[in-house]
């Protein structure tokens, strides 16, 4: 019997085993293969082996957890020219797709095209990057927690006793037990007393690396959770000297009770370790980190970001922020993955959370930070997007929490980065209070039962229901005892509702391929407002009842970014500031699409006029132009019965998506709808997390007293905006409103008279003499390029290169296919092993029988020019065809997108 039992747990052993390899990530090998990531269209009729083939690449495996999303890989090419292979193919693919033949021989290459274009939602190269840390009514006062009349000493010796505590570094964990300064601190010890201890939770660490052979950590390490998304291996351990945040960050959220170190917020709870922080990683490894073991982990602690410098403006790349959409909708079994991120250290550098794009993310809770006094630390960054604050370094006094080593601790840990695990702590502990929470009621219950700090503080600004709000503390300092205690009895929230505002566009308002912008209405002295209006209906038609984030995005033109100002003004008076000055940031590429979040108008009535103000410093040498705005209100629903998914909304047509430019288009409007992506992923540098924070934020005294952007008093009235000029145009206005202008004098109504008599002339016999040579195609209708589309994944540029062959443009700056282009015989092949059929581009391009039985295989070579034999018959089958003759031959253009310029993440 014994041996029975043992061959059986083997067997079982086995099983899970094999079953926990298989849903692992595959090692990627970037040193020989290219890697890109399919976004394919479940309801195409070409499957999306059969685009990888036609595309000449195998498939790896699905993205993490994102449906429909493939991780493709080719050999790298070992040609001295610069070209993408797959994406080449998939262009020549949608030139295919975007004109309809007349002549019959034609129309099946074409219809194939459509399908491949059709079942294509978006393809994007994957290039490595090294992602960085930043280190570094329940107004009732007596629901506290605390045991009134208690001194220090006897308040620690009564915690310890009760709760059987031993750890020998507990007595200096502050931020769990202030003695010196109290209340400042996270007010757990109630929670624990209560019996929570968060277990049964877990949480993720992504960072760099998890110490879990510390004795501190091992018991509570989960291995099933944590991969190394760096080294390709599942154990995430700390490799690099300066691997120390994640193993400290862990500590604050689930050291053990035992006799090393001090104790976590959360110390029964498990804990994960996903590592992308310690070497080049993709925008898949990154996606896939944010969704990695999604319905088991609970919470995912992030306290990494776009540098704290005050000059950079960075955001997920599209496929990041699908993850993230993911992890909210499908996570925990569908109550929602809960995103923790810290605010940032760059306030002493004039820096802002709302330049962040994780942060500014309405499904993130941003964490910024206060002193072991209360205060606010001069380097905690400020911005409308700020929930809640937790304790960290400042004033003399640090985190003390587990450090990498068997038995190591550090009394050196700070900065925001600090303060986020704090409160994963805390979420974890609601957690096990009440496992029913979603990732939204997580927000109230933060909303609802922050404790305001310094009331007197100016930065605090009355908001409606009677709350406060500060772009410093957000709603105030996350109280364990309150939040636990309100979880417990909380009403869960109604299903998330929406209204897309359309987009308001000005003078002329256009966007070149690469986010070079033209046009919009000057930025005077006193700036510039425009409004929306929400009615009672729009409410109604979009199921929409409370209001809780707001997100506007906008598109200004400026020679220096740092002097320009953004803030919203609601119907009631109430005003977010989203963007304010940055003295370092003298970028001149202004805000091309860029999104601001803010949370201060939560359950505020909506309806009525909201008004945005654009302004900049009034400076003769740098100057801008706003060109258009929109924005976007969230809340709860009316009715959950109507609810549906944010992913899930009614998508636009996808019969063919919006045409891909080859070359660069002249440009194109803002007020434009979605479309396909074809991009490269961004290259990146993360810097460590502590890179930005001040070397004396520990002994830097905080501050109570100033607000947070002293150059805009907390008036809450709209005084500021009626002084400024009132744009009136009306949503998807644009284009030529200021042609009158231009022909108001006779002067330049008869000069652009003659002007437009000599080009039609010109044009007249210039497209008289193509006319013949066109016969064959005529331009799909209403194939518009988006101007989003363009930015998602890093910025496309015109790439036209000279190689041996020479190559032309796939369409003129008018979006047309160019003469020697038209009947170019342009062959790429993917062939499969043995004797099995090639599936070639040719004229008799994809037939049918061969898209049935595409299959997944390597790349291999193809080549531009058709061979002799193909020439010739190409030359016969013209010859006898009724269109207009032409000659074609040599390649056709390698256009790709190219990366953007490396940037950096920082610590907090």
């Amino acid at each position: 019997m014994r041996c029975r039992l043992s061959s059986s747990a083997a067997v079982t052993l086995l099983a899970l085993a094999s079953s926990a390899f298989a849903s692992q990530p595959a090692k990627r090998e970037y040193g020989t293969h290219d890697y890109y990531v399919l976004e394919h269209n479940p309801t195409a009729s070409t499957s999306h082996h059969e685009v990888a083939a036609v595309l000449g690449a195998e498939i790896v495996e699905q993205v993490g957890e994102l449906r429909d999303h493939w991780l493709l890989r080719v050999p790298k090419s070992s040609s001295s020219i610069e070209s993408d292979q797959v994406m080449d193919r998939y262009h020549y693919i949608r030139k295919r797709a975007l004109y309809i033949p007349t002549s019959q021989h034609l129309k099946r290459e074409h219809l194939n095209a459509r399908h491949i274009a059709k079942a294509v939602r978006s393809l994007e190269r994957q290039v490595p990057k090294q992602r960085v840390k930043r280190w570094m009514n329940l107004d009732d006062p007596q629901i506290d927690g605390r045991a009134d009349g208690d001194d220090g000493e006897n308040r620690l010796n009564h915690v310890m006793k009760a709760l059987d505590i031993h750890d020998p570094e507990f007595h200096t964990q502050w931020h769990l037990l202030n003695l010196d300064t109290p209340p400042n601190d996270m007010n757990v010890t109630g929670v624990w007393e209560m019996g929570y201890t968060g277990k049964g939770i877990i949480a993720a660490i992504v960072d760099d690396g998890l110490d879990f052979n510390s004795e501190d950590l091992a018991a509570n390490y989960w291995p099933r959770g944590s991969w190394d998304y760096n080294d390709h291996i599942p154990d995430p351990l700390p490799k690099l000297s300066d691997d120390q945040h994640g193993t400290r960050c862990a500590g604050e959220v689930a050291a053990g009770r035992n006799d090393v170190c001090g104790l976590g917020v959360a110390y029964n709870s498990k804990i994960a370790g996903l590592r992308i922080l310690s070497g080049q990683i993709s925008d898949a490894d990154e996606a896939a980190s944010l969704n990695y073991g999604f319905n088991e982990t609970s919470i995912y602690s992030c306290s990494w970001g776009p540098p704290d410098d005050g000059r950079s403006m960075e955001a997920p790349s599209s496929l990041i922020q699908k993850a993230v959409l993911n992890g909210v909708e499908h996570g925990r079994d569908g109550r929602g993955s809960i995103f923790v991120f810290a605010s940032g250290n760059g306030a002493g550098s004039g820096d802002q959370c709302n330049f962040d794009g994780y942060t500014n993310s309405i499904y993130s809770v941003t964490v910024s930070s206060v002193d072991s006094k209360g205060q606010h630390p001069y380097y905690s960054e400020p911005c409308a997007a700020n929930m809640v604050v937790a304790y960290s370094s400042g004033g003399g006094r640090n985190i003390h929490t587990t450090d990498v080593g068997k038995r190591k601790c550090t009394s050196g840990h700070g900065g925001t980065s600090a303060a986020a695990p704090l409160a994963v702590g805390i979420f974890a502990l609601a957690l096990e209070a009440r496992p029913e929470l979603t990732w939204r009621d997580v927000q109230h219950l933060c909303v609802n039962t922050a404790v305001q700090l310094n009331p007197h503080d100016p930065d605090w600004e009355k908001i409606s229901q009677g709350r406060s709000y500060s772009y410093k503390y957000g709603f105030g300092a996350l109280d364990g005892y309150r939040f636990v205690t309100a979880a417990k009895t909380w009403s869960l929230v109604k299903p998330q509702a929406w209204i897309e505002m359309p987009q308001i566009e000005f003078a002329n308002a256009s966007m070149t391929w690469d986010g070079e912008m033209s046009g919009g209405n000057p930025i005077p002295k006193e700036g510039l407002t425009s409004s929306m209006q929400i009615t009672p209906e729009m409410l109604k038609e979009h199921n929409f009842e409370k209001l809780e984030h707001i997100t506007v995005k906008v598109w200004i033109n400026h020679s220096k970014r740092g002097d320009v100002e953004v803030y919203l003004t609601s119907p009631n008076g109430i005003k977010s500031i989203l963007g304010g000055k940055r003295k370092y940031d003298e970028n001149s590429t202004g805000y091309p699409g860029w999104t601001f979040m803010t949370l201060k108008h939560w359950d505020e009535n909506p309806i009525g006029s909201w008004t945005v103000h654009v302004s900049d410093q009034g400076d003769d040498k740098h100057n801008g132009t706003f060109l258009g705005w929109t924005m976007n209100f969230w809340g709860s629903v009316i009715d959950p019965a109507k609810a549906i998914l944010y992913s899930q909304r009614p998508r636009p047509d996808e019969d063919l998506p919006d045409p891909i430019f080859e070359d660069e288009p002249s440009s194109s409007s803002i007020t434009t709808t979605s479309s396909t992506t074809v991009a490269a992923s961004t290259t990146k540098q993360y810097v460590k997390p502590t890179e930005h924070l001040p070397d004396d934020h520990d002994q830097a005294d905080g501050e109570s007293h100033n607000p947070a952007f002293p150059d805009h008093p907390a008036t809450n009235n709209t005084t500021g905006s009626a002084a400024s000029p009132s744009l009136t145009t009306t949503p998807d206005e644009g284009g030529f409103s200021h042609m009158g202008d231009l022909l108001s004098t006779s002067r330049w109504l008869y000069g652009g008279l003659a002007l437009i008599v000599v080009f039609g002339l010109g044009a007249g016999i210039f497209f008289w003499r193509r006319r013949a040579r066109r016969a064959d195609y005529q331009t799909v209708a209403d194939d518009e390029m988006a101007m989003t589309s363009m930015l998602h994944g890093g910025r496309a540029t015109d790439s036209r290169r000279h190689g041996a062959g020479g190559t032309r443009e796939l369409y003129d700056a008018f979006g047309e296919v160019s003469d020697e282009d038209e009947y170019a015989d342009e062959e790429t092949g993917v062939r499969r092993t043995g004797d099995t059929p090639t599936v070639q581009y040719h004229d008799g391009f994809l037939d049918d029988d061969a898209l049935e039985s595409a299959a997944v295989s390597p790349a291999v070579p193809y080549r531009d020019e058709p061979t002799p034999e193909e020439r010739a018959r190409e030359r016969r089958e013209r010859e006898g065809s009724d269109s207009g003759s032409g000659t074609g031959s040599g390649s056709w253009e390698h256009a790709q997108a190219s990366d953007n310029e490396a940037t950096g993440r920082s610590a907090r």
